[in-house]
């Protein structure tokens, strides 16, 4: 089959591997037929290199046709049409009935000291082929698909893979009180989403930051006020208009949706590209005890949430020697939560809003379609923001 694979920084590649095959009971194979580019994969473009060896399969947000299943697997049969999460997880271990599906303890990569396996995404999370491939070996597959009807196009529901989980998680987390203001940093595919389903849940306002010009209209388009990084020369700038535009507090909650890719700090950005430089037995064991991120994006949101509020980190992290502002954390009282989102834990509540009315704008969320092959471009394209690019989905 065809599938694209990892090959150094900046370097993914369309080549022939062999097909993926049914290894244990509960698997399943899966023929893709929609499957997302997400912002973390840029993380493995360039951040995360340590972690990669040259031919590993990327990608975690597949849906698709089921082919074949093993003996172990229940409620699936071939022809079934499903959205598989981007972790992989069991649905009965302790962590799993606490909702806690990104620490399910039968697939914990224990070597690794880390939480469930994730599809295609790095040694330290099991290194199981991705899913920007023509087929996918699923794992679990008594639990983790999830069944979706015929009908509408692939796009109405592919986003159950990650980006509406995850965008569901971040507001959740971020604890809105009735009447509140969220901020939310970043209007990539999570955080545009997340402003979409705050509105939704009854957020009073909802304020978006960002620097990219078709970011910035899209969530206007939805209702959102914006504020252009462009028109501030500072960080505290930024920070005093928007407290001004929240009766001098701040808003209530701040999601984070940016993650390591902010742009910020020129030492950690230093920092991250040597370590990638150095072999790999080296690298890997340097990044994953003394990596650093940049942290613009976290630092600005302790600054611009109000005294008492809540902070929630969508955006991907992978430092171990991160500086923080512990004592502004501590005086201002802030509330911090973050974590992989548990799909399965919120898709339930998710699947209702899927419907013909599509009131999350799910069905022209994508800006971009292309093909297998076109898949190096549109890495390379969407780390830039070029062409408008917010959410590229692949087609097979």
């Amino acid at each position: 089959m065809k599938a694209v694979t990892w090959q150094g920084k900046r370097d993914v590649r369309v080549e022939t591997v062999p097909d993926p095959r049914i290894e244990e009971p509960t698997d399943a194979i899966i023929r893709i037929t929609s499957t997302g580019l997400c912002g973390s994969d840029l993380h493995l473009y360039e951040v995360l290199t340590p972690f990669m060896t040259p031919g590993d399969i990327l990608g975690h947000e597949p849906m698709g046709i089921v082919e074949e299943v093993g003996p172990g697997v229940t409620g699936l049969m071939p022809g079934d049409r499903v959205v598989v999460p981007f972790q992989i997880s069991c649905g009965s271990c302790w962590m799993c009935g606490q909702g806690l599906h990104t620490q399910c303890e039968t697939t914990q990569v224990t070597g690794e000291g880390m939480g469930a396996q994730l599809f295609g995404y790095t040694r330290l999370y099991g290194a199981v082929p991705g899913a920007q491939a023509e087929y996918l070996r699923v794992p679990q597959a008594h639990f983790g698909p999830i069944k979706v009807p015929e009908g509408p196009s692939d796009d109405r529901f592919l986003y159950l893979s990650d980006v509406l989980p995850t965008a569901w998680q971040a507001v959740e987390y971020a604890s809105v009180p009735p009447g509140g203001t969220l901020a939310v940093l970043g209007l990539g595919p999570i955080g545009d989403m997340a402003c979409r389903i705050a509105l939704q849940k009854g957020a009073e306002r909802v304020i978006g930051v960002d620097l990219v010009g078709d970011r910035l209209r899209r969530a206007r388009d939805r209702g959102v006020e914006t504020f252009d990084l462009r028109d501030f020369d500072s960080e505290k700038e930024l920070v005093a208009a928007v407290r001004d535009a929240t009766g001098g507090r701040g808003p209530d909650s701040v999601i984070d949706a940016v993650g390591t890719e902010a742009h910020g700090s020129a030492v950690a950005r230093l920092a991250q590209n040597a370590t990638a430089l150095l072999p790999q037995k080296i690298g890997g064991p340097l990044a994953e005890r003394f990596s650093i991120d940049r942290l613009a994006a976290l630092y600005t949101a302790i600054e611009m949430v109000r005294r008492g509020g809540t902070i929630s980190l969508s955006g991907v992290y992978g430092g171990m020697a991160d500086p923080m502002p512990m004592l502004t954390l501590f005086d201002k009282q802030i509330q911090l939560r973050m974590g992989q989102a548990n799909v399965r834990r919120w898709t339930d509540e998710i699947l209702p809003l899927l419907t013909d009315e599509d009131p999350l704008g799910v069905d022209d969320f994508a800006t971009h379609h292309v093909s297998l092959a076109e898949t190096p471009e549109a890495y390379d394209m969407f780390q830039k923001k070029r062409d408008g690019a917010v959410k590229v989905v692949i087609n097979p």
